[in-house]
């Protein structure tokens, strides 16, 4: 029973250290452009090397 002192308030810090580090992300715009990467794979990018 004793163990649970130390594993809640353990527990609650991870988690608002978790929730802390998701808005931060959020924040400086870490999921701005989903999409972006997805379709950019999609473009064949050889049209700018010069032809051998």
């Amino acid at each position: 029973m004793t163990g649970l002192l130390y594993l809640i308030p353990a527990a609650l810090f991870l988690g608002l250290l978790g929730l802390g580090a998701f808005l931060w992300s959020v924040r400086s715009g870490q999921y701005d452009d989903l999409d972006g990467a997805a379709w950019r794979i999609l473009f064949d990018d050889d049209e700018d090397k010069p032809q051998e």
